[in-house]
């Protein structure tokens, strides 16, 4: 009988963002910014790495969400939510992310493509 790995699928989609905040870790606040946002979690890149299980919380325009390190590189850290995102500034920040870009492959080239193809498109 052969075994196979547990694997954890992500449960939210990630997206791509830039949003300066302030991480207050158990003895220093320092500033950073949150390159990867989901509801459930974030990449923080900058000033801002605490060793791994610890916890921290978030300021971003008067909110304040709370996170758990969960790795730690040189220079970013990745932290969970212990409560998903579901309001708040830093969740319509997730929105307005998720809303800039088209989510599907197929969605990407066509608006990256050029409206016409060949010579009969240079009339």
């Amino acid at each position: 009988m052969t075994s196979t790995p547990f694997r954890n699928p992500r449960q939210h989609k990630r997206a791509a963002v830039s949003i300066d905040v302030t991480v207050n870790g158990v003895l220093n606040v320092v500033e950073g910014r949150i390159t990867d946002l989901s509801e459930g979690g974030a990449r923080i890149e900058g000033g801002a790495i605490l060793p791994v299980r610890s916890r921290c919380e978030i300021h971003y325009a008067g909110q304040t969400v709370y996170a758990t390190v969960m790795w730690a590189e040189i220079d970013r850290m990745g932290v969970r939510f212990p409560y998903e995102l579901v309001d708040g500034p830093l969740y319509k920040a997730l929105e307005r992310a998720r809303d800039a870009w088209p989510t599907e492959p197929a969605q990407i080239f066509r608006t990256m493509r050029p409206a016409s193809f060949g010579r009969r498109g240079l009339n």
